[in-house]
């Protein structure tokens, strides 16, 4: 059985009277990519800190690989690399010298630091940048020397907030890869993204926050068990021409079936309805170009458990 590199148990924090982290309660797995999903204002940046040992749990516990960060907060860092959203990095140094300098605050000896930095700049795509200061990098850079710095002592535990803002289509690709790879190298991995297409591509599991709390497991499942909405094209026809032979086939009042641009849109409520959908469809003879749900599951699950918090 895969054991939890990150335990929060009960944690709760507040600022003056803004309870940022109410009631959070999570485990996510080694070897795997948790991914942590929630709206503006969820709680998941200030849980991230806590997880970090830069914010002191109001309530509740903690454990990074065993070990409390909040007891014990030089062993929690030694295990975990820590990605913020923003770079926070020195303007002034280069590339190279960001993650040198940040090996050698984590120990390492000068000829591995430069090592490394090497290698991790060609990892994250910046070898051609690696003498420029940090101030003139574009925000995909940035986000991307945040990520190297991140894994400069090689940790067990990753916490990456917004890792993929700001990264070019191939930059995101680059990362998923990356993260995939960690991930099947052991590590914890427990990221923030509001892109949700690109978290449903790389994570293993969700964690769903709203209002500052986790939702429970019986909830997600079944918000994401709601109707689903999917895209159907037919190749000989455009959208209107093929709404009335796809409802006549699926059962469906013609007049109540939607078209979006090329697609018509057609609810079922399971992957397994979907299934029958389509066999239904080629049943007919009807050509079909195109069958797809019009949000992930990721996606589709946070839209319901957000409107159900109103």
């Amino acid at each position: 059985m895969t054991t939890p590199g990150i335990v929060a148990r009960g944690v709760r924090r507040s600022f003056g009277d803004v309870h940022a982290v109410r009631d959070v309660s999570l485990e996510a797995r080694e070897g795997a990519v948790t991914g942590l999903v929630g709206p503006n204002g969820s709680g998941k940046t200030t849980l991230l800190l806590m997880l970090a040992s830069l914010l002191t749990p109001d309530a509740g516990e903690v454990r990074i690989g065993g070990v409390d960060p909040v007891a014990d907060p030089a062993a929690a860092r030694a295990l975990l690399g820590w990605m913020p959203d923003a770079l926070g990095a020195w303007a002034s140094l280069t590339a190279r010298e960001t993650i040198v300098t940040t090996a050698r605050l984590y120990d390492l000896d000068r000829d591995v630091a430069h090592a490394r930095a090497a290698q991790l700049l060609q990892e994250v795509g910046l070898t051609d940048l690696a003498d420029a200061p940090a101030r003139v990098l574009s925000r995909g850079q940035k986000q991307r020397l945040g990520l190297a710095r991140a894994l400069v002592h090689d940790p067990r535990v990753l916490l990456l907030d917004e890792p993929a803002s700001g990264l070019d289509p191939q930059a995101r690709i680059d990362l998923r890869l990356l993260l995939r790879r960690l991930a099947a190298d052991g590590r914890t991995i427990l990221l923030s993204s509001h892109i949700l297409s690109e978290l449903e591509e790389v994570v293993d599991d969700a964690v769903f926050l709203v209002q500052g709390a986790t939702v429970s497991s019986e909830r997600v499942a079944e918000a994401a068990t709601r109707v689903r909405t999917w895209r159907i094209r037919l190749a000989d026809r455009d959208a209107t021409a093929s709404v009335l032979p796809i409802a006549q086939t699926l059962g469906l009042d013609a007049a109540l079936v939607p078209v979006d641009r090329r697609d018509v849109l057609v609810g079922f409520d399971s992957d397994a309805a979907a299934a029958t959908g389509l066999a239904a469809l080629i049943g007919a003879g009807l050509p079909v170009a195109e069958f797809s749900a019009a949000t992930g599951l990721l996606e589709h699950t946070f839209l319901d458990l957000e409107g159900g918090a109103r």
